[in-house]
């Protein structure tokens, strides 16, 4: 058997313990690999970060639009109207902002013809008058007990005397009625949606006030709206 010098022994020893080399291109390799790598996951955050910046500015571009046709509507509609009676020419500012729900379907039943021969129905002096087709939903016990109390009350703006509104309730258009107050009356603020405000005529709604009533607070003639007239200008 042939021996091995120890010299050699050594030297394969060596040999196994040797770390391995690792060649410069795939040094190189390893490096654009990484490269290629950071550079897909930043193009891929601008990418993304880019599209949420853009649906951003389309839904404030959107809110706008919306919020500008918005606007351009309410414009357009008209802001006054012409209630012609049998007592005269009453003249009244709608509250397209503060009430756009009711003025919307005053101006629709306008249209229609609605209110085109309605009768007052129910006259409260120093309170009230009312327009409708159909008895009121509100109890005449409660108009009363809400007139007596009116005057322990604090008032705004929104419900001081000659303000065009209607009574609160659930039922269809034939159920929308009519009301000028003549005194001011916050404590139906609960029961009214006020819409507007009387500008001219106010001698005309103190007329009706003085018609003779029953004890129902039913005028014992018959008077009435004749027309309503919209207007954009006055």
């Amino acid at each position: 058997m042939a021996r091995i010098k120890p010299q050699a022994l050594l030297n394969q020893s060596k040999k196994k313990k040797g770390p391995s080399r690792i060649s410069i291109s795939t040094i190189v390799v390893c490096n654009l690999v990484v490269a290629v790598v950071v550079l897909s996951l930043v193009t891929t955050y601008r990418h993304w970060s880019q599209r949420s910046r853009n649906t951003l500015e389309t839904q404030s571009h959107s809110f706008e639009d919306t919020n500008a046709v918005s606007q351009q509507k309410n414009y357009d509609l008209p802001g006054y109207a012409d209630i012609s009676t049998s007592k005269g020419l009453i003249t009244v500012e709608l509250f397209k902002d503060a009430s756009p729900e009711a003025v919307d379907k005053f101006l629709d039943l306008c249209q229609k013809d609605h209110f085109k021969g309605m009768p007052f129905h129910r006259v409260i002096k120093n309170y009230l008058v009312q327009a409708g087709h159909s008895s009121s939903s509100i109890p005449i016990e409660e108009w009363t007990a809400k007139g007596k109390l009116r005057g322990r009350l604090d008032t705004s703006p929104k419900h001081e005397a000659f303000m065009l509104g209607t009574p609160k309730n659930k039922g269809n258009n034939k159920d929308f009625e009519l009301l000028i107050t003549t005194a001011p009356i916050p404590d139906l603020n609960d029961q009214l949606i006020v819409f507007g405000r009387v500008l001219k005529g106010e001698d005309v709604v103190q007329e009706i006030e003085e018609v003779d009533t029953d004890e129902h607070f039913q005028p014992k003639s018959q008077i009435g709206i004749i027309s309503i007239v919209l207007k954009r200008e006055l």
